[in-house]
């Protein structure tokens, strides 16, 4: 989908559409898609991220399927037509020739003169592709396959082409947009849809393209565009699936279906399909996965076809989570703008803990260190003095290769003067990082940062194996008046989701408790607090990728600990890469990512005593709220939030820029 704008010169066009051939090439070369036509139109190999290879395999899986939908659909009429709108160096045509689905279809390819002009000459260079296509004349036009020099917007232009290439007004026709109409002036591409459904009485439409202008990954994807000169015009009048569902009704279209890309994944994909690319390579950037998947939707409208073309109804039963969120107010925020100076903050994966009273640590993730985005090596400390937080940099002890850069980890104070690490990662690939002490002096200034020092000390490898995770949680419980902590969950290098717990005695470590009660689905990324004694667990991705609405309580027994799970009503949205606290038997859910597209998950507070789930709005922007961490300040009944973000498909890094303190008294009593 390269931009089609008349102020740039092809070679901007094709760097543009070229970058998304490349990264299809990537995705095709690593097994996601099967297209070995790729890489003759591209030429150049470039090995991009797992994400985008999952982001270029959605797009991909989706156009295939609907339009081989769409050749099942007419296989009983003599002859039907493709028109692929701003085609680029796409392979569709050699692709479906080649997989034999072309016994009655004409193709036809337009895009600028000259980025049709240089396919072109390219498939005439390549054997493979013209010994597929034919004998060639004038620019390419053979029985079942013309490409056309057209500019979109000239529609009259568009007209006369098409007409004068033959297509055919009469028959079954698919126009295909991948990622090109949002480039157009929205008066120019509303008229090219108008067009499509006036002129074809039988007729489909399949659109990919952006939406959700309005939230931070929003924000990060409008403005990568708008660095390549190359604005997304349809975000403002058409910025979600129903808007863009009205407009084809409007112009003229009389059956339309619309998803985003969780729901096509989810209910389109068949679940075989789904786990052979989930494994495909390592992987953990879920949240940046699903949020591209929320900002990417496809769209099938028809006319006149009988019967009616419906690719996107789903022919799998998946629960849906699509019900209205129940947003019931907002919370008041204040962005703690003093530390705009301290860089280090500006952090995702991380893990922040009350070290002391008023006194934050906030260690690893990845971020902003001396101006390069990278691993965090450095610690960092918030203290609170006469009301305000003041951030300031901590001196390590003897680090060297024991912290190792670990993201999406734990750390547990067990007194004031040691914390335990458990866990995280550097890359998806290597194994967990095992268990670290970190040592306080008992005497040091709380009011100074430069003052406070950390040692760390690395634990007894009998230690380790319950620790090679991460992802995880670890909450302090109490059994027979001891102090424990439950380690629970989590991934590993092997295990895309664990399920299993440890509980981790402050001397030995490692010890037997008994738990019954019906076993929590294993889960990552879930949301864990002590209560009464034990822990709750709330939400999480579970197997397949997807998110988990569930609440368990680990409740203290006299002889153990039981399972219970905790109903709540309305159901809680499925969400993961939240944070969670309880504060007077109400269990406080922060952030997170949701498949549902509507919002983004704000602050959700769950009664325990009696399941009332109720959702609020967080008025700060932009604000990221995922891969955060955040510390509940009890007496004050508020809350502050630290770091959070990630990476944004191939727009760039989102990192939040300064912490942010949320008042929570007003909605902790209105509850």
């Amino acid at each position: 989908g390269a931009p089609r704008s008349h102020s740039r010169g092809c070679g901007a066009v094709q760097g543009t559409g070229g970058s998304s051939a490349v990264s299809k090439c990537s995705a095709a070369a690593r097994g996601y898609i099967q297209d070995r036509f790729l890489q003759l139109l591209v030429g150049r190999q470039r090995r991009r991220a797992p994400l985008v290879h999952r982001g270029y395999y959605i797009r991909a899986r989706a156009v295939d399927h609907c339009v081989q939908d769409f050749l099942l659909k007419t296989q009983g009429h003599l002859r039907t037509q493709i028109l692929s709108l701003g085609a680029g160096f796409d392979s569709l045509y050699f692709r479906l020739k080649d997989i034999g689905l072309l016994h009655h279809t004409v193709v036809y390819e337009v895009d600028f003169p000259n980025v049709a002009c240089q396919k072109a000459a390219l498939i005439k260079r390549m054997k493979e592709l013209s010994a597929l296509r034919g004998i060639p004349c004038s620019l390419c036009a053979e029985e079942d396959y013309k490409l056309l020099g057209v500019d979109l917007s000239e529609l009259s232009e568009l007209e006369r082409a098409l007409e004068e290439a033959g297509l055919d007004n009469e028959i079954p026709t698919l126009f295909i947009a991948e990622v090109v109409l949002t480039y157009m002036a929205n008066s120019r591409s509303d008229a090219l849809i108008r067009w499509a459904a006036e002129r074809f009485p039988r007729a489909c439409f399949l659109l990919y393209e952006q939406m959700r202008p309005g939230d931070p990954f929003g924000h990060v994807m409008q403005q990568h565009f708008s660095q390549l000169s190359s604005a997304l015009r349809s975000l403002a009048q058409y910025p979600d699936c129903e808007a863009q569902q009205r407009r084809f009704f409007e112009q003229g279209w009389t059956e339309c279906s619309v998803m985003d890309m969780n729901e096509f994944f989810t209910c389109c994909t068949p679940e075989d399909e789904q786990q052979r690319v989930q494994a495909l390579e390592p992987f953990d950037e879920y949240e940046e996965w699903h949020l591209k998947c929320s900002h990417y939707f496809v769209l099938t409208a028809s006319k006149g076809m009988e019967p009616s073309w419906t690719p996107l109804l789903s022919n799998m039963t998946v629960p849906r989570h699509d019900a209205p969120v129940r947003v019931v107010g907002s919370v008041t925020a204040a962005v703690c703008a003093r530390h705009s100076e301290v860089p280090g903050l500006r952090r995702y994966g991380h893990h922040s803990v009350l070290i002391k009273p008023n006194v934050i640590l906030t260690t690893g993730g990845f971020g902003e260190e001396d101006g390069q985005h990278c691993r965090m090596r450095n610690f960092h400390v918030l203290i609170k003095h006469m009301g305000c937080w003041k951030a300031g940099c901590v001196k390590q002890e003897n680090p060297d290769k024991r912290w190792a850069e670990r993201l999406y980890h734990t750390v547990s104070c067990l007194s004031s003067s040691l914390a335990l690490v458990v866990g995280g990662r550097t890359s998806p690939s290597s194994a967990g990082l095992g268990m670290l002490w970190l040592k306080f002096p008992e005497t040091c200034n709380a009011l100074d940062p430069d003052d406070i020092t950390v040692e760390l000390v690395r634990l007894q490898p009998a230690a380790e194996p319950a620790a090679l995770r991460w992802r995880h949680s670890t909450t302090e419980v109490i059994f027979k008046g001891e102090k424990y902590l439950f380690l629970y969950g989590g991934r590993s290098a092997l295990e895309p989701v664990l399920g299993d717990w440890y509980f981790l005695h402050t001397q030995e470590l490692s010890c037997s408790i008994p738990v019954e009660g019906p076993v929590p689905e294993g889960r990552h990324s879930h949301g864990a607090c002590s209560w009464r004694g034990g822990v709750l667990i709330a939400g999480g991705l579970g197997a397949a990728e997807r998110p988990l609405g569930s609440v368990f309580f680990l409740r203290e027994l006299e002889h153990g600990f039981q399972w219970q799970r905790v109903e709540t009503h309305p159901l809680l949205i499925p969400r993961y890469s939240h944070t969670a606290h309880v504060h007077e038997g109400k269990l406080l859910l922060v952030g997170g990512v949701w498949l549902h597209s509507s919002s983004v998950p704000g602050v959700t507070v769950i009664d325990l005593m009696t399941g009332l789930c109720l959702d609020y709005t967080i008025n700060v922007w932009p604000l990221m709220l995922h891969n955060h961490s955040s510390v509940f300040l009890p007496d004050e009944e508020e809350l502050l939030l630290i770091g959070g973000g990630g990476n944004c498909f191939s727009f760039g890094t989102h990192l939040n820029p300064e912490p942010v303190s949320l008042s929570l008294s007003s909605i902790l009593t209105s509850c």
